[in-house]
């Protein structure tokens, strides 16, 4: 329109005396353009409708795609590119953001680590160890560790526990090889480690490349070792071996979900033999003695022991641009960490603000570290006890954003997506409204009212999100702990991060994904 407003200036004299005289009205009433003026002098408005009506033909196509644009960008639901949307100094605080998550992304590989991580970093922030005895006022800072593989950070608000709670629930364990309670064994003269995998994972992916050991082991004296090898610039690394091509015709014949069985996911920890015996299992000896020497450990306590088989990657970043973070565990501590810098960050909330980081969800959250227990609903009934307050009124008042991943659609896997229901890598984080399988299984299906009011609460903040479905129905499925607080009558909704590769030893994500799920998890404290 302003472009006819110019344009006026040079399609004649008629025109000019038109532009210095006359006021140009331009509107568009639903139907077409409606070019108006007022003016009483009969050939001024004659010579004014002339000029104008020209000027329009050259420029009639351009204002309609002008208009049709803009009336698509307020009719249509179309996510765009972060970068695309955010100022050009958001996209440098996701970068930086980025750098410390890889930095964590490293040294949390395990759910205890995790923890450890965490609850470093809560100390150093002001937190403290939380005591059920105790009445907290607001602005006090507390956690609460669950068996060293599960913890909870609260800010207190201001605002009575009456008024519920602002919970953001991710987990901190992601698929594995655990070793089995009696691993090692020797064949052949070579050592190895027979494992049981975590989680759901495609067990091809696990053979053939570099592999790290975590864990603790509790020996007969009850005293504990911390194990972590194959992550520092020297250290040995492991490996489970595959057949090669040139012999591989009846691994050929398996299909895809069987070419690795799971009693073939062995890992080769040795090879040479202890000299100064005799005898069998010389290998296997060896390595007993290479651990006895550094751990101070014997073969039986092998059997009271936590020990986790990872990918001995770094987080790095991938392609030229360097949008995008390669890593083993982005599922789900691509939530977890930002979940947890939103709760150090989050100053005088109205309300509790509440992260759990818990285990056990890769494998239905059961047991006594994951959100098929009661420790959450314990701690907040224990918070609200110190206030005179029935646990269960402060959870039917409570809000929570489970704060998990999604898959992010692969081009070169197209077939499974439903693009109008799929997220993006760079289009920001991601709601599920629901998750389950096949007509909707085991998912708890957030209300229409409670998305609403996320997504009303994201988009006065400027954060950048879309919707995601887990592919197409009866394609697959897959479930959160979203369903496990709902049943404490809490209004919980799925948010978090697309991720590339789910599963995969080797993940990936978007930097921009990564800083919105901070700030959408920081905004929900903020509320």
């Amino acid at each position: 329109i302003e472009q006819l407003r110019n344009s006026a200036h040079t399609a004649g004299v008629y025109a000019k005396r038109v532009a210095e005289s006359f006021d140009v009205s331009i509107e568009h009433d639903g139907n077409g353009f409606i070019i108006s003026g007022d003016t009483k002098d009969v050939l001024m408005a004659k010579d004014a409708f002339m000029a104008l009506y020209h000027t329009y033909g050259q420029y009639k196509n351009t204002l309609a795609s002008i208009f049709s644009t803009n009336v698509k960008k307020e009719l249509f639901y179309k996510p765009q590119h972060a970068s695309a949307v955010v100022e050009e100094n958001e996209v440098a605080k996701a970068d930086a953001f980025a750098e410390d998550y890889k930095k964590f992304l490293d040294n949390a590989k395990t759910e205890r680590e995790a923890v450890a991580v965490v609850l470093e970093d809560a100390k150093k922030k002001g937190f403290e160890e939380f005591n059920p005895e105790k009445q907290y006022k607001a602005g006090d800072k507390v956690y609460y560790v669950n068996r060293e593989k599960a913890i909870i950070l609260a800010v207190i608000g201001k605002k009575s526990l009456k008024e519920g709670v602002k919970i953001a629930a991710a987990h901190i364990d992601s698929p594995r090889l655990d070793l089995k309670p009696n691993p090692l064994y020797e064949s052949d003269e070579l050592a190895l480690f027979k494992t049981h995998y975590y989680g759901g994972i495609k067990k091809y992916q696990w053979v053939a490349i570099p592999l790290a050991l975590h864990g603790v082991i509790v020996k007969a004296d009850g005293s504990k070792v911390t194990v972590r090898i194959g992550e520092e610039e020297g250290e040995p690394k492991f490996v489970i071996s595959d057949i090669l091509p040139h012999l591989g015709a009846e691994q050929g014949k398996r299909t895809l979900s069987d070419g690795i069985q799971g009693e073939e996911l062995n890992v080769i920890v040795g090879s040479r033999p202890f000299k100064s015996d005799e005898g069998s299992e010389l290998v296997k000896l060896n390595i007993l003695k290479i651990l006895n020497e550094k751990y101070g450990i014997i073969e039986s306590d092998f059997l009271s022991a936590e020990l986790e088989v990872v990918p001995a990657f770094k987080a790095d970043d991938i392609g030229f641009d360097r949008g995008l973070i390669g890593s083993y565990g982005h599922d789900d501590r691509v939530c977890a960490y930002p979940a947890a810098m939103a709760a150090f960050d989050v100053v005088d909330p109205d309300y509790t603000a509440i992260t759990v980081l818990t285990d056990k969800e890769e494998t239905g959250s059961d047991g006594n570290t994951g959100l098929q227990s009661a420790y959450l609903e314990y701690f907040i009934n224990d918070l609200a006890r110190a206030n005179g307050i029935e646990g269960y009124r402060v959870l039917s008042k409570s809000e929570c954003l489970s704060a998990d991943v999604n898959s992010a659609y692969d081009p070169t896997f197209n077939s499974v997506f439903e693009k109008n229901n799929t997220s993006f890598l760079n289009k920001g984080v991601v709601i599920t409204k629901y998750t389950g399988a096949r007509g909707k299984g085991g998912t708890s299906d957030a209300s229409a009212e409670y998305m609403g009011k996320i997504r009303r609460m994201l988009d006065e903040d400027g954060v950048v999100w879309q919707i995601g479905e887990l592919g197409k129905v009866d394609a697959g499925g897959g479930g959160t702990v979203a369903k496990y607080i709902a049943n404490l009558n809490v209004d919980v909704v799925d948010l978090g991060v697309p991720v590339l590769s789910m599963h995969a030893p080797y993940e990936v994500v978007s930097k921009l994904d990564v800083y919105m799920a901070y700030r959408a998890f920081k905004k929900f404290f903020e509320q």
